[in-house]
């Protein structure tokens, strides 16, 4: 999901309660070129009125309080108190609430009968229907959103709509969840299971990566080559990171292991296919001596000790790994077994008969396919994204409600919400939501990240056999710090080898497009992607697009649009380039259109954030003075999309709200066409206070979130007591929004 875009509306993005405390009344004074020459929108003076008052601080307060008098004693602070509670409290209190009225159990609460819980008494939720009844939250206005197309609600009780049902009958067991019809993607119990306990296996992904000699060390051969050395480092232990699921090596010079480079077939202790040596703890015996060393003894015992000095590519890979994975393939050393071989001439080691005893014992294992078999990468179906208007894959915003609603607005291509590789082959459910499909996305990728080519050659291959989609976009662009810091996302920007070795694997492994999203460059100043663009598809890359910033530059600018043209100049025939950056109204379109013909398309992001109705003034060709009811009829789809995808129960129309706001922090940056002096707006402008042409396009103007929270009651009825909201995204546009 083009992340970044969704991350933050950055400093040239929109305007806040910061940029408008800095418009005053006398900017009425100024003409409408001279606001524009300031990226301050120029609206109709007849609507402008002054800014709100800036609520005074409790800091503020202290520094104007007189200080105390030395003779004036404070009395001590209060004794810092361990409010830390431990797991067993915890749990013990979890599984309070579930057994409080609030949580019914689901079975019941479909039903409607106390009998027809399977558990009885054993069951982790509550039976007592009257109980639930009497604290439940007063249902909302409006139809249930199952109820109304299905004849049946699959949440029975627990539904918001429940006094809309009629009393029908509830659904019996054989009847299915409406949406299992509609949306795609889901994860299967069975595979999440062996993603669990590390039994999946990839022979495509690891033939592929062992044809193109990478290769990796399993976590427990890494474990057993430390613990041979005198004990454990632990330090790779600790590093793994859910977010971006990777081992951090603690050697900065040489690559870093991915927790899901293990090799996920029914063996953990069998050799995978890339090589990354990790950093051993320094004792007596060993100091001086590299794991690469070892290996190189242990293999042909042969190679001198000047060969194995760690000189390392971009790639990561030194020169003595080479001379080791051609010399371990010829040697016969005592470890593995004598004069095995297959019948393509591959030594067989003790993987083969690891995973043929486990095979024997009734796990099942996929055989390798033959790479002769495989399709080049320009005899795979391509997509082709001449002018058709793509929303970008965008954080937390992008969800599958939102994307509904930008097809029904006249979206043409839909990518889902980036996700992490290594979330999603520890069988993460979070994750796998993020790449679930409407079955009116009739042009759908999914994105990914990941840092290193095994892990993203396993995620491709599970998401082709698991998935339905046209296309996998990995990403290279993302600018948010902790996926930087794990290697991923722009930070592969500074490493191309590594990038190629990312879509080779990529595009060898499945039969999908491989299309890549890229930054200008890491640092400011310094592009890059010029000098790679005729070589992305040469690595197998059905398409390319380029965001018109650097990563370190983030929105403090306008994105740079006459680098792309000249990247495409720079681009082969076979490789389609699509530009993305600042596109907001059909003008700016048919500019980049008009100045860049080699381009196959423009991505749009931020622009559909804030007015997702930009598709169909591309299609129209016209700026669309949308009124404040059409809007919020836009609002209640969304809100519909965001019921049946989340949920009619009470969690899932609080989820339903969480989107909704956060999407607000949005559209509220929009300044109606009929109030301003210049058309079109720009995505730079700052809009000043004003008055809408009616109450309702007043209160969608409103940076603050408690205005978000009141347009959000409108539609899902009355906030829960103590419901606070902050957006997540860190513009630098926007205060912190509090509630009142």
């Amino acid at each position: 999901m083009e992340e970044e875009e969704g991350e933050g509306g950055g400093g040239g993005g929109g305007g806040g309660s910061h940029a408008i405390s800095e418009v005053s009344v006398s900017e009425s004074e100024q003409s409408p070129q001279q606001l524009v020459a300031k990226c301050i929108a120029p609206v109709n003076k007849n609507f402008l009125r002054p800014p709100p008052p800036l609520r005074p601080s409790s800091s503020a307060n202290d520094v104007v309080s007189d200080p105390p008098s030395p003779s004036q004693s404070q009395p001590p602070p209060p004794p810092l108190i361990n409010n830390k509670k431990s797991k067993r409290q915890l749990k013990r209190e979890r599984l309070q609430g579930q057994k409080s009225p609030q949580n019914l159990c689901p079975v019941i609460g479909k039903t409607g009968d106390v009998n027809s819980c399977p558990y009885k008494d054993k069951c982790r939720f509550s039976h007592d229907i009257e109980a639930f009844k009497a604290q439940k939250p007063v249902d909302l206005e409006g139809e249930c959103p199952f109820f109304k197309s299905d004849g049946y609600c699959p949440y029975g009780l627990v539904c918001r709509f429940s006094s809309t049902h009629g009393g029908g009958m509830p659904p019996s067991d054989n009847q299915n969840d409406p949406r299992k019809g509609s949306e795609v993607n889901g994860l299967s119990k069975d595979v999440q299971k062996l993603l669990w306990k590390n039994k999946m296996s990839f022979p495509k992904a690891d033939a592929k990566l062992k044809s193109l000699g990478l290769r990796v060390i399993s976590k427990s051969k890494r474990n057993d080559l430390e613990n041979s050395d005198g004990g454990n480092t632990g330090s790779n232990k600790n590093n793994h990171s859910n977010d971006i699921g990777s081992h951090e090596d603690t050697s900065d010079s040489g690559p870093k292991l991915e927790g899901d480079t293990k090799d996920y077939t029914a063996d953990e202790n069998v050799e995978c296919d890339a090589l990354c040596p990790q950093k051993r703890r320094k004792t007596a015996e060993n100091e001086g001596v590299s794991v690469t060393e070892e290996i190189v003894e242990s293999c042909v015992n042969a190679e001198p000790e000047a060969e194995t000095d760690a000189i390392t590519t971009e790639t990561g890979v030194s020169v003595a790994e080479e001379i080791i994975e051609r010399s371990c393939i010829k040697a016969e050393t005592e470890a593995e077994i004598d004069n095995v071989t297959t019948e393509t001439g591959v030594c067989v080691t003790e993987e083969s008969v690891e995973r043929s005893d486990i095979k024997e014992e009734g796990d099942t294992i996929a055989p390798e396919t033959d790479l002769s078999l495989k399709l080049h990468p320009h005899e795979k179906k391509l997509i082709d994204f001449k002018d058709k208007l793509y929303l970008a894959p965008l954080t937390t915003v992008g969800n599958l409600p939102f994307r509904r609603v930008c097809k029904v607005l006249g979206a043409d291509v839909t990518c889902g919400e980036m996700a992490m590789c290594t979330n999603l082959l520890q069988g993460q459910a979070s994750e796998w939501a993020l790449l679930r499909r409407h079955q009116s996305e009739d042009l759908f990728g999914v994105q990914i990240c990941g840092a290193y080519p095994d892990t993203v050659a396993r995620a491709v291959e599970l998401i082709e056999q698991e998935c339905t989609i046209d296309f996998i976009d990995i990403n290279m662009g993302c600018p948010i710090d902790i996926v930087v810091n794990k290697g991923a996302g722009s930070a592969l920007l500074t490493k191309p080898m590594r990038m190629k070795s990312i879509v080779e694997v990529a595009s060898g492994t499945v039969d999908k497009p491989i299309t890549v999203k890229v930054r200008t460059a890491y640092f400011e100043g310094k592009n890059r992607i010029d000098s790679l663009i005729g070589d992305i598809g040469t690595w197998g890359a059905s398409a390319v697009t380029i965001h018109g910033r650097s990563r370190q530059q983030r929105y403090s600018k306008l994105a740079d649009w006459d680098y792309i043209y000249n990247c495409v100049k720079k681009a082969p025939n076979t490789l389609q380039v699509v530009g993305n950056g600042d596109v907001f109204s059909f003008e700016d379109w048919n500019k980049h259109r008009t100045e860049g013909p080699e381009l196959a398309s423009c991505m749009i992001a931020r622009g559909a954030l804030i007015k997702p109705w930009l598709f169909t003034e591309i299609k129209e060709q016209r700026h669309w003075d949308i009124s404040s009811g059409e809007r919020l009829n836009i609002l209640k789809d969304f809100v519909h999309f965001g019921l049946e995808h989340w949920g009619s129960d009470t969690k899932g129309v609080e989820t339903t709200r969480r989107f909704l706001l956060e999407w607000l922090s949005y559209t509220c940056r929009y300044i109606p066409v009929g109030l301003l002096d210049v058309v079109p707006q720009r995505i730079n402008w700052r809009p000043p206070c004003y008055y809408g042409r009616d109450e309702l396009e007043t209160l969608m103007a409103s940076d603050s979130a408690a205005d978000w929270v009141r347009i959000s009651e409108m539609l899902l009825g009355k906030v829960p007591e103590g419901f606070t909201f902050a957006p997540k995204h860190k513009s630098n546009a926007y205060d912190r929004a509090e509630n009142g």
